[in-house]
């Protein structure tokens, strides 16, 4: 029996890098509910008592991005100087400019449409070239893997606990990471779960172990994957005091692999925050996924990956490649067929069919993108495929 060990890592939402990340996402989710035809991309970075908000924003409208960095920062629960940071006292600073006309020149009229074509659907081209990848596999009811999908659990139960006043003491930051042995490719135990989280100042780390495996490890980990061998480590130095901006700087898109797959499959060479939905790198990974999780519902392999690839100004995809890992029940080929069949990737289509315009990014900016079957997003909704 073959046996085997893949480990996951995720964080908070009180993490610096997620920090921006949700402060990037809520800017835009703000320009969209005023004007669906806004280009943005929105970059971040924070530090001690420092936010920068920088990138390209072309839109008719207004919105007050101070107060809605303020409103994140308080929401996570940065809001008192004990957390080493502060939603009323730290310090924006603004960088705004507008969307390069030589990128608009391409996005808002594709090539194909230069060229004649009187399909709709070719209106506009792809904002960026790029590769994007989306995955799923069988291995659990999110059809992800079961590493990512439990550090993601764990570090948005950390949250929980510290909102709801079950563990008052805790503070905003912190990092959970889980290893899973796998039998034969099949999830067989948990190996060894890591957290490690921020916390008030005089806390006993033995009170601090007993209550984070009582009211966060057991509740989110099935007691059928946790044996006397699980190794379990909270807070391996012994103390996490200093967190959050005070004690790193954060920037937008530098949890790519928290984002999407935990590591457990191939990912393309950009971030999803703060950008609008001509940027493939985000609506091109969302399609991905939805492509890869139909594939895999639909019953025709147990694990697959695909990629998409783009040309800036381009609408259709300039490739798609379909790996399944020597699990499908058909030949590739035939299930490239079958997506080509189903599925219309070009920029318009994917916007449309997914309900992309809409502002409903910020609360996937922390805990993963993608198997998000707490909030039911479009690309989570897989379309039974036939041959």
């Amino acid at each position: 029996m073959a046996k085997s060990f893949f480990t996951s890592e995720s964080v908070t939402e009180g993490h610096p890098d997620k920090m921006c990340d949700q402060i990037a996402d809520s800017v835009l989710d703000n320009i969209l509910e005023k004007d669906e035809a806004a280009r943005v991309a929105c970059e971040v970075a924070i530090t001690q008592g420092l936010v920068h908000i920088m990138g390209e924003i072309t839109t008719s409208c207004y919105v007050d991005i101070s107060a809605i960095t303020r409103n994140v920062i308080h929401s996570i629960g940065y809001n008192d100087p004990c957390s080493g940071f502060d939603s009323r006292s730290c310090a924006i600073i603004t960088s705004i400019n507008s969307q390069s006309p030589d990128i608009a020149v391409g996005v808002n009229t594709s090539q194909e449409a230069k060229r004649g074509s009187k399909d709709p659907c070719d209106a506009i081209g792809a904002g960026d070239q790029g590769i994007m990848f989306g995955f799923a596999c069988d291995e659990t009811p999110e059809f992800m893997p079961m590493p990512i999908v439990y550090a993601n659990n764990l570090a948005r139960r950390l949250a929980e606990i510290r909102k709801n006043g079950i563990l008052p003491y805790l503070l905003p930051d912190g990092k959970t990471q889980v290893t899973v042995e796998y039998e034969n490719g099949v999830p067989l135990r948990v190996d060894a779960i890591v957290i490690s989280a921020q916390h008030r100042e005089g806390i006993d780390p033995n009170i601090i172990r007993h209550d984070i495996i009582k009211h966060n490890i057991e509740a989110v980990i099935p007691s059928k994957y946790l044996d006397n061998h699980t190794k379990i480590h909270i807070n391996p130095t012994g103390r996490f005091v200093i967190g959050g901006p005070m004690a790193d700087t954060g920037l937008t898109g530098r949890k790519l692999i928290v984002d999407t797959y935990g590591g457990y499959a191939r990912h393309g060479g950009g971030a999803f925050s703060g950008k609008d939905l001509t940027k493939l790198d985000r609506s091109g990974a969302y399609a991905a996924r939805w492509v890869a999780k139909s594939i895999v519902a639909s019953g025709f392999a147990k694990k697959c990956e695909v990629q998409l690839a783009y040309a800036i100004g381009i609408a259709r995809p300039v490739s798609i490649l379909i790996e399944t890992f020597n699990t499908s029940t058909i030949s590739e080929s035939q299930i490239l067929k079958i997506v080509k069949k189903f599925f219309d990737l070009r920029p318009f289509m994917i916007i449309k069919q997914l309900s992309l315009g809409k502002p409903l990014y910020h609360k996937f900016s922390a805990y993963g993108h993608m198997g998000r079957t707490d909030l039911n997003p479009p690309w989570e909704n897989f379309i039974n495929l036939k041959i």
